[in-house]
């Protein structure tokens, strides 16, 4: 199925070719950075546990809400329109809130923003009703996922076996401004050394650079492209990526 949001540096695109990679021997799944989970939502693993996990308080108390309580979180979008007005409002304080009325905020300006970047309006007709909906499908989907909020040192180290898999999609190098969760470059080598330590599998999401090449020069690098999503029309070019495995 796929994920009921877009996201900066969502997988739709590659989560097909990133699922290929996975090992046939693990009984638990972790999203390290969770995002959007496209590739949590591509495929329902028979494993024992499967984790959800990012920094963004206000992304995980989205996902929270759509686990739990997806009929509430339906009721607090009803009748929602697409509207510069009500984006506006969205964008303020949140303080005050419940946990749904922040969530169905949060939803608002995921779906309404321009490139998903919960700032400027998109001036586009959006099918907002149909996506809400579909929230009633996510929450069966999520109902056996562990849904966390912690730095991914700590939560490496709490979820490592050896039949562990983690799929870790980062701020990649160069362009982490245009994500939420502050990330730089004492962060990236921070999570190759973890990464060097674990007991379990790990795939690997990067831009293709020197500085991911050079990180995990002793790993299995797959190169990979896509359509780059900045570019339309018969100009687009192809966007190289890595995916990167222990094994």
């Amino acid at each position: 199925m796929d994920s009921f949001i877009s996201w900066v540096g969502g997988k739709r695109l590659l989560r097909k070719k990133i699922l290929a990679q996975s090992p046939p021997d693990y009984d638990r799944y972790i999203e390290v950075f969770g995002g959007a989970g496209w590739v949590l939502f591509a495929e329902e693993r028979k494993v024992n546990l499967e984790v959800y996990n990012d920094m963004d308080g206000n992304l995980v108390n989205l996902f929270r809400c759509v686990k739990y309580h997806p009929d509430a979180l339906q009721q607090e979008l009803e009748w929602i329109l697409t509207s510069r007005e009500l984006f506006s409002d969205a964008r303020q304080d949140i303080h005050g809130l419940t946990d749904i009325q922040r969530a169905a905020r949060f939803y608002i300006l995921i779906k309404e923003s321009f490139g998903t970047d919960l700032h400027s309006f998109g001036a586009r007709k959006r099918g907002v009703e149909k996506a809400v909906q579909y929230l009633k499908a996510v929450s069966y989907r999520l109902r056996n996922v562990v849904v966390e909020h912690m730095d991914f040192e700590h939560l490496i180290k709490v979820y490592d076996r050896p039949d562990a898999l983690f799929y870790l999609d980062p701020p990649y190098f160069n362009v982490e401004e245009y994500y939420a969760a502050e990330f730089g470059a004492e962060d990236h080598e921070r999570l190759r050394d973890v990464l060097a330590r674990i007991q379990g599998k790990f795939i690997l999401s990067y831009n293709d650079c020197d500085e991911a090449r050079e990180m995990y020069k002793d790993s299995n690098i797959i190169e990979v492209d896509r359509h780059d999503n900045l570019a339309a029309g018969a100009s687009r070019r192809r966007y190289k990526e890595l995916i990167i495995k222990n094994y």
